[in-house]
């Protein structure tokens, strides 16, 4: 079992910046790919981005590309996602999720544990 917490999001105006944290607790953190994902209101959860377990190969939504990125310091147990350059359509609320089988990929049924979210709001 793996327990996730998020934390960091917040109100930004457009073109500012959030840095998401996501804390790990529970079985090995080290052992689980991460991904980031993001629901909206009336919206499908959609994928943001992603790392392997080591962090060293990365995968983002094209919507998000060159903005955000995805880390991971697995000697504190925590995957985080800079975001900058924000826009209102990234409203949403923010989810990181783990995946047993190293998956990182944007398929919401390959991972396997899910935070509660952090709500992050975009102003224009």
């Amino acid at each position: 079992q793996v327990t996730l917490a998020e934390s960091g999001g917040g109100l930004v105006q457009a073109g500012g910046s959030l840095r998401l944290s996501c804390a790990a607790s529970g079985r090995i953190f080290s052992n689980y790919a991460m991904g980031w994902f993001r629901q909206a209101p009336g919206t499908e959860r959609e994928f943001v981005a992603g790392c392997t377990w080591t962090g060293s190969s990365t995968y983002y939504a094209d919507s998000v590309k060159g903005r955000f990125i995805i880390s991971r310091d697995n000697a504190k147990n925590t995957v985080y996602l800079q975001m900058s350059s924000l826009k209102p359509e990234d409203t949403a609320v923010y989810y990181c999720a783990a995946a047993p089988n190293g998956y990182y990929g944007g398929r919401t049924d390959e991972y396997r544990y899910w935070g509660q979210g952090t709500q992050v709001t975009v102003s224009s």
